[in-house]
């Protein structure tokens, strides 16, 4: 009896682990929430079930100034089971010289991290980390943005709270002098890279229209070919629910992000997270539904 009751046991670990293990190896799926959206409680209600019903496991959510809804409804957040991921634009549209080598901001932006933190945040994720269109190109303008991810890296990495960073789609192809981002020089100190892989984002515009799986699989290819295997961070695509050069039907709008789901999983990156700028996902949680 002694013997039966032991072998329960140990089978019984043994699941618990394996299950625990296959969660921690599955790819990554999210999507993106405004701070307004947050704070809309039965929105975000409606939210966490259709998102659990689909097998969305992560949400990423602005911060941009503390309130208590906030933390009230990231606590319905982790009733759910969802992984909070805290976004935080450091640099709204892109930052000049003189804001970019201010620490100040980056101090006041990080009083926004470590509330994030304070609320639960699993990850941090900074996007707007870069300079505006404007500069002239340079890849200082990349080591000078390396300093403030290094900067944000070290203090946490103290509390074991991972960095994600958000790049343009371009920069899955090499560095972008004029915005200060390099993937490759980031990799040093950052946990994970968000590119942003939209269509909507390649010219020319109507090519990419066609052609999404093809333009998201290339483009997290080419990361790849920056370092080689082992990669030495995670990588999250973002994908978008819809292009806004051009009108699509409904049928239209499944494929494209079907296609878009494909190219990231048969590219071998981590996850994905669904950019919906008015947080509109019934779409995605349709598709994903239909396909469980």
């Amino acid at each position: 009896m002694i013997k039966k009751y032991l072998w329960m046991v140990v089978f019984c670990a043994s699941l618990l682990l394996s299950s625990t293990i296959n969660a921690e190896n599955s790819p990554v799926k999210g999507i993106y929430l405004t701070q307004y959206t947050l704070e809309n409680t039965s929105l975000l209600n409606y939210l966490i079930k259709r998102a659990k019903s689909a097998g969305i496991g992560t949400f990423i959510v602005d911060l941009e100034a503390p309130t208590k809804r906030y933390s009230n409804n990231i606590k319905l957040l982790q009733q759910a089971n969802i992984r909070y991921v805290a976004r935080i634009i450091m640099f709204p549209n892109g930052g000049t010289p003189e804001k970019i080598n201010n620490p100040t901001i980056w101090q006041k932006k990080y009083a926004l991290v470590q509330q994030a933190v304070n609320w639960g945040a699993k990850e941090i994720q900074l996007d707007y980390i870069r300079f505006n269109t404007k500069q002239k190109p340079s890849s200082e303008n990349a080591r000078k943005i390396f300093d403030i991810i290094a900067w944000y890296k070290d203090k946490l990495a103290n509390q074991n709270i991972p960095l994600q960073i958000d790049v343009f789609g371009i920069t899955s192809f090499g560095e972008s002098k004029y915005i200060g981002q390099n993937i490759k020089l980031f990799s040093h100190s950052v946990d994970a890279i968000c590119p942003m892989v939209y269509p909507s984002h390649y010219v020319p515009f109507p090519e990419h229209f066609q052609h999404p799986y093809e333009t998201v699989y290339n483009s997290l290819k080419h990361i790849k070919k920056q370092f080689g295997d082992p990669m030495p961070m995670k990588v999250y695509a973002y994908i978008e629910l819809s292009n806004y050069h051009y009108p699509m039907s409904h049928a239209k709008t499944m494929d494209y992000i079907k296609a878009q789901i494909r190219a990231v999983h048969e590219a071998g990156a981590d996850g994905w997270y669904a950019w919906s700028p008015h947080n509109r996902y019934d779409n995605l949680f349709s598709l994903l539904e239909n396909n469980r």
